[in-house]
C-alpha cells in the first residue's frame, strides 16, 4: 500500500515578477517498507517537497494522500492528529526543547502522544546504534551538533510513526555516523514496514536507499533502483 501519493503537486512563493515555482507538477509515491532519497542542491525544492508531505505547507494545486486519506480534505484537528500519530519529522534545526534533558525529550513524546510509542527494548537498540545512550541526562546545549542531530532522530523514531520525513539528517555527521543513521533507517523499513523519506544533497547515502529521486529547479525525476 502506498503511504504517500502526490499527484500534480505545485507550490509557488511570491507573486508577479518575484514569483518562484518551488516545485512543479510533482508525481510521487512511497510504499510501506521503503527508504527513499530525494537528492538535489540547495534551493532545488527539497525542503518544500518534504514540508508539503508533512502538512506544514499547502500546495497551490494537486492532490496529496497520506495513508489512504486525502490530507487536505481533513479538518485542522484531523490534520494535527495525523501529524502526531503517523508522521515523524527530523528537521535540520533539531527542534529539541532546550530546557529538557535528552531523556526528558522522550518523556515529552509520551506525554503528548497517547497512542503507543516504540517498545522500550527495541528503542534501547536504537539509542545504542546512535551512540546516545550515555548522554540521556545532558541538555541540548551540552552536546555537539552531531549528538543533537542523533537525539532528534531518536526522538522521531521513538514516537513510532508510519512515515518518517528527514530533512538533511546527516548534514552534521561524519561518514561513519551518517552510515549508522542510514542503517537504522534501513532496518526500520525492513523490520517494521515504516516508510522513510530523506531529502539531502549528500550522495554518500545513495547506496542505502531503495529508490532515488532527483530534484532540480522544482522538477522531480525518478532515478535508478539501488540493488542490495
Amino acid at each position: 500500500m502506498n503511504i504517500v501519493e502526490m499527484k500534480n503537486i505545485t507550490k509557488s512563493f511570491g507573486s508577479g515578477l518575484s514569483k518562484v515555482e518551488a516545485i512543479k507538477n510533482v508525481q510521487f509515491t512511497a510504499a510501506g517498507g521503503e527508504l527513499l532519497a530525494v537528492v538535489g542542491p540547495s534551493g532545488s525544492g527539497k525542503s518544500t517537497f518534504l514540508e508539503i508531505i508533512g502538512g506544514l505547507l499547502t500546495p497551490d494545486s494537486g492532490i496529496l494522500t497520506i495513508d489512504g486519506q486525502n490530507y487536505h480534505d481533513l479538518s485542522g484537528n484531523q490534520m494535527e492528529k495525523m501529524r502526531l500519530d503517523k508522521i515523524g519529522f527530523i528537521l535540520q534545526g533539531y527542534n529539541l526543547v532546550p530546557y529538557l534533558t535528552i531523556r526528558e525529550q522522550f518523556e515529552l513524546v509520551e506525554h503528548i502522544k497517547r497512542t503507543p510509542n516504540m517498545d522500550r527494548s527495541a528503542f534501547a537498540e536504537v539509542l545504542d546504534g546512535l551512540d546516545i545512550d550515555t548522554i540521556l541526562d545532558k541538555y541540548p546545549a551540552d552536546l555537539s551538533g552531531g549528538q543533537r542531530q542523533r537525539a532528534a532522530i531518536a526522538r522521531a523514531i521513538y514516537a513510532d510513526p508510519k512515515l518518517i520525513l528527514a530533512d538533511e539528517p546527516t548534514a552534521s555527521l561524519d561518514s561513519q555516523r551518517a552510515f549508522e543513521v542510514m542503517k537504522i533507517f534501513k532496518d526500520l523499513t525492513r523490520l517494521t514496514g515504516k516508510t522513510v523519506i530523506v531529502v539531502t544533497h549528500d550522495t554518500r547515502l545513495e547506496k542505502f536507499v531503495d529508490q532515488i529521486y532527483t530534484i532540480t529547479d522544482g522538477i522531480l525525476q525518478q532515478g535508478k533502483v539501488k540493488e542490495d
